[in-house]
């Protein structure tokens, strides 16, 4: 006769609910400090300068010229030809404010023309503070 070992070894379990309560705190963790980075649809080569790095304000408008010849203010396509529909799509975006810096992001492959056409075009808006968007050269990366 047995006394007081009348369990059998079948009757063995383990308790879950501790762990799914640390696994569910620990999603949550990742959830919520995770960032999106929203990337742009389109690859632009940036061409190369043997400039260094500078620290900068974020640009509050951005005109994007592909391979192509295609125009994008910020992530919006320009829909037709010409000067007139890059300055329209340019006005809707910045607004009335002149002062707000530009960047122009050309791919290093696109004809000359367009990025002249789109400095152009910030020019008649009466955009002063305009800058270019370059990668550093592979020479300046080993320094």
């Amino acid at each position: 006769m047995r006394i007081g070992n009348d369990r059998r070894q079948d009757d063995f379990e383990i308790n879950v609910i501790s762990l799914i309560d640390v696994l569910l705190t620990l999603l949550m963790f990742f959830v919520l400090t995770t960032t999106f980075i929203q990337h742009s649809r389109m690859q632009v080569t940036l061409p190369s300068a043997s400039a260094e790095e500078r620290d900068m304000q974020a640009p509050a408008v951005t005109v994007v010229v592909d391979r192509d010849g295609h125009f994008y203010v910020g992530s919006d396509a320009v829909l037709g030809e010409g000067i007139e529909p890059l300055k329209q799509a340019i006005a809707n975006v910045a607004g009335d404010d002149r002062e707000r810096q530009v960047t122009i992001r050309a791919d290093a492959m696109t004809p000359h023309q367009n990025v002249v056409t789109a400095m152009d075009a910030l020019g008649q808006l009466g955009f002063t503070k305009l800058s270019i968007a370059t990668t550093p050269s592979q020479a300046d990366k080993g320094q």
